[in-house]
């Protein structure tokens, strides 16, 4: 069984959309962590029906290690991103993590992706999930 660890912050709703969306796909064949920069959004994840979940910077930085797939959005590697919750040390732990990586281009940064296209989170669920989780 694949450790797929889900990775948000602030109030959890991307991430709790990407547990939904995955128990959705695959049922309870996924081992998925809930990994929040505070508690609110790891509770978010586990009320998605997340297998377990953990707060805070040693909680991620600890996991990731572990992780086969990491899951969030492209801000998780950016330090001081989502008003400061990603440390330095969250975004160079989930960098250089050896798990592969699913980064979502949903930006709330000043930062833009050139060559991205603004596509909604279900698109780029279903894309995630056709693309690289199916087969």
């Amino acid at each position: 069984m694949n450790k797929i660890c889900i990775i948000d912050g602030q109030g959890g709703g991307i991430g709790a959309f990407i547990i939904k969306k995955l128990r959705e796909t695959f049922d309870e064949s996924l081992d998925l962590i809930a990994l929040g920069t505070n508690a609110i959004a790891t509770a978010q994840m586990l009320k998605a029906k997340a297998n377990r979940g953990a707060s805070g910077e040693n909680a991620i930085v600890r996991t990731t290690l572990a992780a086969d797939l990491i899951v969030g959005p492209l801000s998780i590697v950016l330090a001081h991103a989502m008003m400061g919750e990603v440390t330095p040390k969250i975004a160079e732990a989930i960098a250089s993590s050896p798990a592969k990586k699913f980064l979502l281009p949903l930006l709330q940064e000043n930062i833009v992706i050139v060559g991205t296209a603004a596509i909604p989170l279900p698109h780029l669920l279903d894309e995630l999930i056709e693309k690289y989780l199916k087969g």
